[in-house]
């Protein structure tokens, strides 16, 4: 006699009275029922497409979005498209068309610096995980993940890096151009009025005392419009160093000794 059986004939019962006593095994549960099943659009209400339809229709929308903010500082001078004039472009975009992004996950990491100026700062780097919800109430199958970082000396580096993961996942997730024009686009030969200057030519214009740190700057502007930011040169201790890193290094040596 088994281990049941002795148990049961322990009890006073069979085996045959355990299993007819024991309930039905349950039959497969029925599927939750659709919320979005009695739902009726209203005069203002999205269409009720799938959520590819309706990311699809806010990318056609949007169509493109400029580099029209220009940053301008510490020798660098570049056009960008801003967290605040990405997210007012497809704010009302997906309002439209029924879409909601949320963020459902926040990973974090964090560290002390101090900027040039001596200013103590804090750094944080962030991933960010998001889910995108159409109007039907269905999600795109997969959670998309963007990364932002930012600066701060008070408390809202974790603020500002989440909102820069956003702007990625705007631009990137919508395929967003600039409809920029391509520098590449167009060539136009040089005149002998106008030659161009060797890498040379500009490293003994940076290591000279006498240029000053304004100087200084406007070279960086130039050697970004004839991409020589990275053209590399020896520099004053004999040693190849790219003129960028060469003309930001004497600029903060300048500046540190309080040269004009």
């Amino acid at each position: 006699m088994g281990l049941r059986e002795n148990a049961a004939a322990a009890a006073g019962r069979t085996l045959d009275d355990e299993q007819h006593d024991s309930p039905a095994a349950p039959e497969d549960a029925p599927p939750a029922p659709d919320p979005m099943a009695d739902y009726e659009p209203g005069d203002d209400d999205p269409d009720m497409v799938p959520v590819h339809l309706a990311w699809l229709r806010v990318r056609k929308d949007v169509r493109a979005i400029g580099k029209g903010e220009l940053y301008n500082g510490g020798g660098t001078r570049f056009n960008f498209r801003g967290v605040d004039t990405v997210v007012n472009t497809f704010g009302p975009v997906t309002l439209k068309h029924g879409i909601n992004i949320l963020p459902v996950g926040v990973e974090a990491e964090y560290r002390d610096t101090t900027s040039k100026g001596g200013t103590k700062m804090h750094e944080a780097t962030v991933r960010v995980t998001w889910q995108i919800i159409g109007p039907m109430g269905d999600t795109f199958p997969m959670l998309l993940k963007t990364q932002g970082e930012a600066l701060d000396s008070a408390d809202k580096a974790t603020a500002k890096a989440q909102s820069v993961a956003l702007r990625v996942l705007l631009l990137t997730g919508g395929l967003t151009p600039t409809h920029d024009k391509d520098p590449d686009a167009s060539y136009a030969e040089r005149g002998n009025e106008a030659p161009v200057r060797l890498a040379e030519s500009y490293r003994d214009e940076i290591l000279n005392k006498k240029t000053s740190q304004g100087r200084l700057q406007q070279i960086g502007y130039e050697l970004g419009n004839l991409r020589m930011l990275n053209s590399k040169v020896k520099n004053e201790t004999g040693e190849w160093e790219t003129l960028d890193d060469l003309g930001q290094r004497i600029y903060k040596e300048r500046a540190a000794g309080g040269g004009a």
